[in-house]
């Protein structure tokens, strides 16, 4: 079953996030401090990692730009109710989603299958959803999840790999936000929520320095559009 990893200094919370995790049968781990917890994020097989940003030691900020450096692993950032900066700095790191404390158990189980689910149907695609994709520069390799610009490897998060396919796969067309939100991040675009946004520009400041032209073109209001062709 799934491995989950939980790096929070709340024991009481950590024992009940296990017990949830538990009825559907996942594999849990905790860790009570930063220093601890990325030791066991880059030594340990983990399918998704709980992060809380205050912790002892290490911050949970500090965690995650550390473990980014070559572990993609998806983060799902556990933070302050309204902290909107720890949020959006989380997803500059490349964090995959966000819960604000306090939160329902059962959303925080809810928020894990959907994306363990996500994983999971981008390796069971049909054969002509794997095909690779060569526009611009850029190739992106389903199959190794990789993606490359003139020759440079570039790397990407879980969720940076399947808004990119999605963008590419649709090329020349607007896609709005509110499918990619469903669709990648598995939830409603809500007001103010800038996660998806923070994603987006992650994947532009990624391309940009092996690149000449802007690929992702936003439309205000509207959605995002993948061009085709130098622009």
């Amino acid at each position: 079953m799934p491995a989950i990893l939980m790096i929070d200094d709340d024991t009481g919370l950590c024992d009940l996030v296990a017990q949830y995790l538990a009825l559907d049968g996942y594999q849990f781990t905790a860790a009570h401090d930063g220093k601890h917890g990325l030791e066991l994020a880059q030594n340990g097989a983990f399918e998704l990692i709980l992060l809380d940003i205050m912790l002892p030691g290490m911050d949970g900020l500090s965690v995650l730009k550390t473990l980014r450096v070559n572990n993609y692993c998806p983060v799902l950032m556990l933070t302050a109710r309204g902290d909107e900066v720890d949020r959006i700095v989380g997803l500059e790191l490349g964090a995959d989603d966000y819960l604000a404390k306090p939160f329902n158990p059962r959303e925080l189980v809810a928020r894990i299958k959907a994306i363990l689910r996500r994983v999971e149907l981008t390796r069971e695609q049909p054969a002509d959803l794997n095909s690779v994709l060569h526009l611009n520069e850029l190739v992106l390799n389903p199959h190794n999840r990789q993606l490359c610009c003139n020759d440079e490897v570039i790397n990407l998060t879980a969720t940076e790999f399947q808004l990119l396919e999605m963008l590419m796969r649709r090329a020349g067309d607007v896609v709005s936000k509110d499918e990619l939100s469903r669709a990648v991040l598995g939830k409603r675009l809500q007001m103010y929520d800038r996660s998806l946004d923070m994603h987006i520009s992650n994947i532009r400041k990624k391309i940009a320095p092996y690149s000449s032209h802007e690929k992702i073109q936003t439309l205000r209001g509207t959605g995002y559009l993948f061009i085709q062709g130098d622009a």
